[in-house]
């Protein structure tokens, strides 16, 4: 049986240690967990020519974009899958543009895991069905672009949330905001994707905006 060689990029310990407790069990899968830094990174596809590259989005040593284009570009024959909790669109739309073939949102059920890893490999993309475009998400974009809906009313914003868009405007870091509301560094990094998922925005700083202008 010809295996699927899996390069894995994850920078959280646990989630990288769980996937790959997960996975090494299927006899279809070879796995390589490597550390999360670029030279590394590229040593490990050139000498062992992966067939997936399973990418966990959010790496503060990686630009997610930087890294696929140029590994498409090096490795063609490699296919990339990233991972992540609630993808801001517009970053999944570049990532896909930039050559990325699937998309596994960390929710998602080890079955369907398993299904997405064996279909890129075969040569199919797969992403979620949620991420594709709807008449609905068509429909709020142009109320939104019209002045008819603020973000605020279509996107429901949790109290915890709003806790956090506050200290990000009050310039902590997520170590810090972690430390206030007794919560891991993972848990407040995942609001903050849900922030900006909810919002469309695309960085702390325009989440600071945002504060600004509405609180």
């Amino acid at each position: 049986m010809k295996k699927i060689r899996i390069l894995l990029i994850e920078e959280n310990r646990l989630l990288r240690e769980g996937i790959i407790s997960m996975l090494k069990e299927q006899k279809d899968i070879k796995f390589i967990a490597i550390p999360e830094y670029n030279k590394i990174i590229v040593i490990k596809i050139q000498n062992l020519k992966p067939n997936i590259i399973l990418l966990g989005i959010g790496s503060r040593c990686l630009n997610n974009i930087t890294f696929v284009k140029g590994t498409k570009k090096d490795f063609p024959e490699a296919k990339i899958i990233i991972m992540d909790i609630a993808p801001i669109q517009k970053e999944i739309n570049q990532l896909v543009k930039s050559g990325v073939s699937g998309l596994i949102l960390k929710d998602a059920s080890f079955e369907d895991f398993l299904l997405t890893i064996r279909k890129v490999a075969a040569g199919t993309n797969v992403f979620p069905s949620e991420q594709n475009e709807t008449l609905f998400s068509k429909i709020i974009e142009y109320a939104v672009k019209d002045g008819k809906l603020d973000l605020e009313e279509i996107a429901t914003i949790t109290k915890r949330e709003h806790e956090i868009i506050k200290h990000i405007s009050n310039g902590l870091s997520n170590k810090d905001i972690g430390t206030i509301l007794n919560v891991s560094n993972f848990t407040v990094k995942s609001h903050i994707h849900n922030i900006m998922y909810k919002l469309e925005l695309h960085s702390r700083l325009e989440v600071a905006n945002y504060s600004y202008a509405n609180y």
